[in-house]
Order: structure tokens, then C-alpha cells, then sequence
């Protein structure tokens, strides 16, 4: 397995440009009974309001262009079920959006998401198998490939491990082909007052006591809480607790005082 990681990997590298890689890549899949590729990545997988991101970078072989304007400027990415379980996955996947098939994209199919369905249909796309992959650093990546024409969805399960695999080996191929050139999203800046706020709210503190704790009037604590859950885009200050842990946008903050657990509370 490792010699064949190595062959695989050392036909990548003879390929100077990320176009090169991403036709080698295409021609590898197209023996495996995928007749056309979708590669997509972005610095993160979902933003800070949960919802999954628009990819910085989409390329398309054997797909006509016009699918990179509905998924991309059209939003369409945002609601196909594929992306939507692939960013809560990091195990390659067969999906169908035939009616009726039962795949672990169903559960998030419903008429909101029927524009996809009806597009891939259309085009004659309505099966594939999808690789998550979530980089160390945050970044995120899918490749596809849809079934060629006559391929079954047992095709498709018997190569998907070596689909898998391709895969894998190509985006460590690709990516620095294109690190330097993607801009990540906008960063969110919390000042040191509002970490703090949040950090107390995520412990369970209400806004009277973490103003205890810090020495601060309600009024402006309960301020600190609101422009930090508007730049969240949150609904409340406990979601925007939660989504500023998740994403490490706390710092380190003062530890309380001395029994300030009971001090705050009585």
C-alpha cells in the first residue's frame, strides 16, 4: 500500500501546474468508472453561523461551466445535500439523487435543496462518490466524481476505496499548487473585554455576575455580549458563547477571584 501511495503521489509531482494535477487526477478517476470530476476547496469548512461556505476554488472537468455560476454565485452550494453531509463527514461517500434512492444524503434532501436534484438530473449527473477531506490547519476540501455513463452504484461502492485514495493523494498535490493564492475568509475580531464576557457566559454566568466578576456595570457587559454575538452573527449570547469556543476566538482571560463562584452568585 505504501509503494502505491508513492507511485501515486510521484505521478502527481511530474505535473508542474495545479491544471496538470487536476488532469492527471481526471484521467486516474475516469479508470475507475467516473466520467466527470468536481474539485472545490475552502480555508473553512462552515463559518461561524454554522452554515457551510461558498468554496474559494472550484474546477470542473467533463461538467460545463455553467455549474460553477449555480453553485458559486447562485448559492446552489449552500444547499446540495452532498456539501452538506460531506462538511459533517471526513468518510468518502456514495450519493444518488435519482427519486427514491436511499443514500446518506436523504436526510437532507427537501424542496428546499430541489433545485440541485433537478440541475444534476438534468445533466445527467445524478449519482457519484464524494471524499471530505479536512485539512490540519481548517482548511476544507471535496473531490467528486460522478458515475460515468452505464457505471452502477456497485461500481461505484467496489472503487471507492481506491476513489478514496486517489483522491487523498491528489489534493496533497494540488493545495500547494494554489495555497498562496486563495484568501481565507474575513477574520472575526473579539476585543479582550468581549472574550472575557464570553467566556464567563460559556461557563454559565449570567450578565449580573460576570459584571462582579469583572468590575464592570451590567449595562456594559450586557453590551460586550451584544456587539460580540453581532459579530458572530448569532442569535443569542449563549450561541455566541458556543460558536467563539468552537472557533478558538477566545484568548486567555483573567481566572476569577478567590470564590468568586459564590461570591458572584449570592
Amino acid at each position: 500500500m505504501l509503494d502505491r501511495i508513492e507511485i501515486i503521489r510521484h505521478q502527481f509531482a511530474r505535473h508542474q501546474t495545479l491544471e496538470g494535477r487536476i488532469d492527471h487526477a481526471f484521467e486516474a478517476m475516469k479508470a475507475l468508472g467516473f466520467g466527470a470530476m468536481i474539485y472545490d476547496y475552502t480555508p473553512v469548512p462552515m463559518g461561524p453561523n454554522g452554515h457551510i461556505a461558498i468554496p474559494s476554488l472550484m474546477k470542473l472537468r467533463n461538467i460545463a461551466s455553467g455549474m460553477q455560476e449555480y453553485w458559486c454565485d447562485r448559492g446552489y452550494f449552500l444547499i446540495d445535500p452532498v456539501q452538506l453531509l460531506a462538511a459533517r463527514t471526513s468518510v468518502p461517500f456514495f450519493w444518488n439523487y435519482e427519486p427514491g434512492a436511499d443514500t446518506r444524503i436523504r436526510r437532507f434532501v427537501t424542496s428546499k435543496t430541489e433545485p440541485v436534484a433537478r440541475y444534476l438530473l438534468d445533466n445527467d449527473m445524478p449519482a457519484g462518490v464524494t471524499v471530505p477531506i479536512h485539512m490540519p490547519h481548517g482548511g476544507y476540501a471535496t473531490v467528486t466524481g460522478t458515475l460515468a455513463q452505464g457505471a452502477t452504484a456497485a461500481d461505484a461502492l467496489h472503487n471507492i476505496a481506491d476513489f478514496g485514495l486517489l483522491a487523498q493523494v491528489f489534493h496533497e498535490a494540488a493545495y500547494p499548487a494554489y495555497a498562496d493564492t486563495v484568501p481565507g475568509p474575513a477574520p472575526i475580531r473579539l476585543t479582550a473585554r468581549e472574550q472575557q464576557c464570553l467566556l464567563y457566559c460559556a461557563d454559565g454566568y449570567s450578565a449580573k455576575e460576570i459584571s462582579r466578576l469583572i468590575g464592570r456595570s451590567v449595562p456594559t457587559v450586557v453590551l460586550h455580549l451584544s456587539t460580540a454575538t453581532r459579530k458572530l452573527g448569532a442569535r443569542n449570547r449563549v450561541q455566541a458563547a458556543a460558536m467563539a469556543v468552537r472557533y478558538g476566538l477566545l484568548g486567555p482571560t483573567e481566572a476569577p477571584p478567590p470564590h468568586a463562584d459564590t461570591a458572584a452568585r449570592n
